[in-house]
């Protein structure tokens, strides 16, 4: 066969390989039999090995995975992939369409799909070929993983038709394939996956392609990147179509709804049925159809004004409740979690729920042994919702709480005004323990590789009595810890170095001072510039801050009044940790805005801004943003339903704007 020849026969079998795979994996409609479709495969495999250079980017040879990656190179999303704002009910469905039709009237309609429960993610084309695939990460910006995308099969590496352009799909695990993988790992004393959308989020960041190829993901491709009009569509029924046309696979369960009733009907209806998928969903997703129509509605900074998500209720399963444990947090308030009955709840097994405090307890009557309801709050966090009283046993008890602490047996306190129970001995080791903790976390000290189980294992052996101990570790005592090898312990050693240099807000925030949270930790270190003057401020100075009150006030006054904290600082400052404020303050002298000075508060929900976008933009003129309306506030920012915050400022006769307002000053 000569070289001419032999080019023929690599298009040929390319073009045989993508029609029969896209037969076979998007159509489920296999045109030869896999016998057929592997001596294909093989031929154009021996080909490429002989000749390289023959090679082709979107040759289906290319989807087995490739050589190890050494890591996810970030890339810039040409058009936002934007959230999607939620809808938890029918009042949630009607204030939608009440909304839409309040703007572009009663002529439109909308599509409904079935929202798959897996990982966005972006596919890019240019000339009908697969270039780039990436996650969804923040929106703007997402992780390169193209390689990884490559080896699921319904992903097209070569379009029916040489365009250019960049789509929009939600990456999956069926079930069978999850229940296999899950087999799999048993079988290899490995632990299972929660549930398939972790699975499939997880097998497209490994940095082995071979391993995403071999855990057979899916996709459903559910739109066009940009201005679909750019492709002669006049709507998104009409851009799902032509994307099947282009050889994507989208999900077939769609369907157009003239009205918020017909809505309401086809989530009825996949509630019933989605035990029947054999893909996970969590809710129906609506869009309104017709580009123009999207047009004019707009979008808020997060999500598009023509589209919602409705969420499926949470599960609720029932289970026994078989021992409540107690728990010492670094303030010392006692936290009661109920240990369960393993059940699967919302796609992952739970053993361990929420019960809040004392007062919860007693209010929903939890005992040991009660068979009880649980849901996961908003899908994430398990808590227990009721007692199912009618299986409660004749000799069950009612719940009491400790008199002492349970790790140090100290007498326990109920200070007045709160709900927990607290153990005030501050020498307590589950409180000093959770304190060295939260002085590492990513909020506080932000140090790598200092996670909680070797901070633990650190106090446990006695290397480490107080955050300043942090600081005197060496590389031969940290070799000495469980699972810590040479090259860790350096890189552990090189980021407590690192963290000398933060900013002083990050070291307060990190002391645990009660009632001081990371905002108000950075208010202070702006205002007071280092560590030593704060200790050394009066009430009346510490309250004429901007949202700092007589209680906060008060807790940084006896904090430092300590002799033992007094003791703390001068050593940290002696081994070399940073005490000083080196972010920028604003200068409000150089400034002359109807903000700057000014206490401002944001109610209720913002539709052009963030809350962020919007209290970056305040700061940026000189403004302070609280979270509370006090006779401090100068002006409150309302959005969509507003509720108590704007009732307090109406009866304080504190100004009011809408956001129109606010945006209008800022641009001035």
């Amino acid at each position: 066969m000569d070289r001419v020849q032999l080019e023929q026969r690599v298009k040929e079998l390319n073009q045989l390989l993508h029609d029969t795979g896209y037969a076979y994996y998007v159509l489920d409609q296999p045109l030869v039999p896999d016998a057929v479709y592997d001596q294909y495969l093989q031929e154009l495999m021996a080909i490429e090995s002989e000749f390289p250079d023959l090679i082709y980017p979107d040759s289906p040879t290319q989807r087995v995975g490739g050589t190890i990656l050494q890591g996810f190179h970030k890339v810039s999303h040409t058009y936002p992939m934007l959230s999607l704002s939620n809808a938890f009910g029918r009042d949630d469905l009607d204030d939608f369409d009440r909304r839409i039709r309040a703007n572009i009237g009663d002529d439109f309609s909308y599509v409904c799909e079935l929202k798959i429960d897996g990982l966005a993610i972006s596919l890019s084309y240019e000339d009908g070929v697969f270039v780039r695939g990436a996650t969804r990460g923040d929106g703007r910006i997402g992780e390169d993983i193209t390689e990884n995308l490559k080896t699921i099969r319904s992903i097209p590496l070569r379009l029916k038709k040489p365009i250019t352009l960049e789509v929009r799909g939600e990456a999956y695990m069926p079930k069978k394939s999850f229940n296999s993988l899950n087999e799999f790992r048993v079988a290899n004393e490995e632990e299972k996956f929660a549930n398939p959308r972790n699975a499939a989020a997880g097998s497209l960041r490994q940095l082995d392609p071979k391993i995403a190829a071999s855990r057979n993901l899916a996709i459903f491709v559910y739109g066009i990147g940009g201005d679909g009009e750019a492709y002669q569509l006049d709507g998104h029924a009409q851009a799902l179509d032509y994307l099947d046309d282009l050889g994507f696979q989208t999900n077939k369960e769609r369907q157009s709804c003239q009205s918020i009733d017909e809505v309401q009907a086809y989530i009825e209806k996949w509630t019933a049925d989605r035990p029947n998928l054999p893909y996970e969903i969590d809710g129906i997703v609506i869009k309104i159809n017709r580009y123009v129509h999207q047009q004019d509605l707009g979008f808020t900074a997060k999500s598009p004004r023509w589209a919602t998500a409705y969420k499926f209720p949470a599960e609720e399963v029932v289970t026994t409740l078989l021992n409540i444990e107690l728990t010492v947090g670094r303030t010392g308030a006692l936290t009661p979690t109920a240990i369960l009955q393993p059940v699967q709840v919302a796609g992952t097994t739970v053993g361990r729920a929420s019960l809040h405090n004392e007062d919860v307890i007693r209010e929903k009557d939890v005992r040991i042994g009660d068979t009880v309801i649980i849901r996961k709050a908003g899908d994430i966090i398990p808590e227990v919702v009721a007692v199912v009283l009618g299986e409660r046993k004749e000799d069950s008890t009612a719940y009491k709480m400790p008199t002492h602490c349970p790790v140090c047996e100290s007498e326990l306190v109920r200070i007045e005004g709160e709900v927990a129970l607290r153990c005030v001995n501050p020498q307590c080791p589950a409180q000093i323990t959770e304190g060295l903790i939260h002085f590492v976390s990513r909020n506080a000290m932000n140090i790598d590789g200092l996670g909680e189980k070797v901070v633990e294992q650190l106090f446990r052996e006695g290397l480490i009595h107080d955050v300043s101990d942090m600081f005197t570790l060496t590389k031969d005592q940290l070799i000495q810890l469980d699972r810590m090898g040479d090259k860790s312990a350096t890189n552990l050693i090189t980021a407590i170095e690192a963290s000398k240099q933060n900013s002083m807000e990050r070291v307060l925030f990190g002391l645990g001072i009660r009632h001081v949270g990371e905002k108000a930790a950075k208010i202070l270190a702006e205002e007071f510039e280092d560590m030593k003057t704060l200790a050394q401020a009066t009430p009346e100075q510490l309250v004429a801050v901007h949202e700092i009150g007589d209680k906060m006030a008060d807790s940084v006054i006896s904090y430092f009044d300590n002799e033992k904290v007094k003791d703390l600082i001068e050593r940290l400052d002696d081994l070399g940790v940073n005490l000083s404020y080196t972010g920028k303050k604003v200068d409000l002298s150089n400034l002359d805005h109807v903000l700057t000075g000014k206490t401002v508060v944001l109610t209720g929900k913002l539709e052009q801004l963030t809350r962020q976008e919007a209290k970056e933009k305040i700061e940026q003129v000189g403004g302070t943003v609280s979270g509370s309306v006090s006779k401090k506030t100068d002006i409150v920012i309302a959005g969509e339903d507003a509720g108590s915050k704007l009732d307090k400022a109406n009866t304080l006769g504190i100004p009011v704007w809408d956001e129109n307002r606010l945006i209008e000053e800022l641009n001035q």
